[in-house]
């Protein structure tokens, strides 16, 4: 099971009651405010730290957080205790940060209890303590804070800070998934797929997998694909699958990458493209998946595609390669970049590597940044320049490149129509093994 490590916490105005009204900066307001009202207080920090009202500024914020909880208020506490945890308006300080939500926690507000369980995790602030934790996480849970819940869940299902316990988890789970939690939904999911903690159901496995998807979370998303490749729980659809699978990949689900390349690979539920296959089939081996790396070696022993291109690892090295003007490196680089992967995903800082690399003549940089021009990613969309680069890589006998530039030729994209041309590319291409190519052809000699 894929369980996504809970890196977002609560912030400061996720609580229940008053506090989750919508409030904005009013002269009333800091009237109130300034005559000691700790509500006024805690409202008025919030307009300076949303900027609701009046221009955001973190430091007002902080100091009328403080003013509302000196006074004792529970949501000035926790949210001065926020403040400190990420040194927003205030110099980071974890052990000012527990301070106030224990406060804050003991006053029974379930946000800071979840925060508080939080420190006690990860030991900021405090000297990590599971069962601290989980006590707190308790409190916040048996409050119906949905995150607690799912967290507290997380615990017995791995088995910290309490004992392992899958029903338990179920338990908690079910209650965070009846709140719209998605990854509660995911995980429950799960647990009904594989019959731990409740009765093996795959309709019901379906259905909260199908709840956590459309919120947009990739291992809900990886899983309905799942479901829908195998008819499990569902009527078998490849096209389902494929969309599924698609979403989760974006988010950079190496599972979900591998399973797609394979039906791009395959031409299930989708039209067969080598191109598709290798690229997301790369992407997961880049990030170890094991499978992902035997297809793309059956697709070159078969000969599809001899030159494709699979970056190298990054690394430090790399990086300075790249910037030495090494051509491969400067490739591999933008393929990272272009794909958020190790680094922050950056198409323009992509298009820039794939340009140092293709100058000097790197025939699989050329021909991806032939397609970054075609399709308009990280740089204008310009079909001649598409061309201009296409024409370079195909010269230099890149199956794909000559695929494409045939296409150019064959639809005018970039370049006169010219059915002949985009025969002799096509041709080219074909005869290293290109898939995509051949279907081409044989649809021109079927007219």
């Amino acid at each position: 099971m894929k369980l996504i490590p809970l890196f977002l916490l609560v912030g400061i105005f996720a609580a229940s009651g008053w506090a989750e009204e919508e409030v904005t900066y009013s002269l009333e307001l800091t009237k109130k405010a300034e005559a000691g009202d700790a509500k006024a207080q805690y409202d008025l920090g919030r307009c300076y730290y949303k900027g609701n009202g009046v221009t955001q500024d973190y430091n007002e914020a902080v100091k009328w957080f403080a003013k509302s909880a000196e006074k004792g208020n529970s949501f000035g506490q926790n949210a001065l205790g926020v403040c400190y945890r990420d040194g927003t308006g205030a110099a980071k300080d974890g052990r000012e940060a527990v301070k106030w939500f224990i406060k804050s926690s003991e006053q029974g507000n379930m946000k800071a209890q979840y925060n508080l369980g939080h420190c006690y995790k990860t030991g900021k602030g405090v000297t990590q303590d599971y069962k601290e934790a989980v006590k707190w996480w308790t409190k916040s849970a048996e409050q119906g804070n949905a995150l607690a819940q799912y967290t507290f869940g997380r615990c017995y299902y791995k088995g910290e800070g309490v004992t392992q316990d899958y029903k338990e988890a179920v338990k908690w789970w079910t209650k965070s998934a009846e709140q719209g939690n998605a990854s509660a939904q995911s995980d429950l999911g799960f647990c009904y797929d594989k019959g731990l903690g409740v009765t093996q159901d795959y309709k019901k496995a379906v259905e909260w997998y199908t709840k956590s998807a459309e919120q947009g979370e990739k291992n809900g998303q990886f899983n309905l694909g799942i479901c829908y490749k195998n008819g499990r729980g569902i009527a078998k659809d490849y096209k389902e699958a494929v969309k599924w699978f698609a979403k989760a990949a974006e988010q950079g689900d190496a599972a979900a990458q591998y399973n797609l390349g394979f039906f791009y690979y395959a031409g299930k539920g989708v039209t067969q493209d080598y191109k598709k296959a290798v690229l997301w089939l790369t992407k997961a081996s880049i990030q170890g998946d094991g499978e992902a790396k035997e297809l793309l070696e059956k697709i070159k022993s078969k000969g599809v595609d001899e030159k494709v291109y699979t970056p190298e690892p990054y690394s430090t090295q790399l990086v300075k390669r790249a910037e030495a003007g090494d051509a491969n490196a400067q490739c591999s680089l933008g393929v990272f970049y272009e794909n958020g992967i190790s680094v922050g995903k950056d198409e323009e800082e992509a298009v820039k590597w794939y340009t140092k690399s293709a100058k000097q003549g790197h025939a699989d940089a050329q021909l991806i940044l032939g397609t970054c021009y075609a399709q308009g990613t990280g740089v204008g969309e310009d079909e001649e320049e598409a061309v201009k680069w296409y024409t370079k890589s195909a010269d230099q006998g890149n199956a794909y490149a000559q695929y494409f530039l045939g296409f150019c030729h064959f639809t005018g994209m970039g370049v006169s129509k010219d059915d002949k041309k985009a025969v002799k590319w096509w041709t080219k291409s074909a005869e290293q093994g290109n898939e995509d190519a051949k279907r081409e052809l044989r649809t021109l000699n079927s007219k």
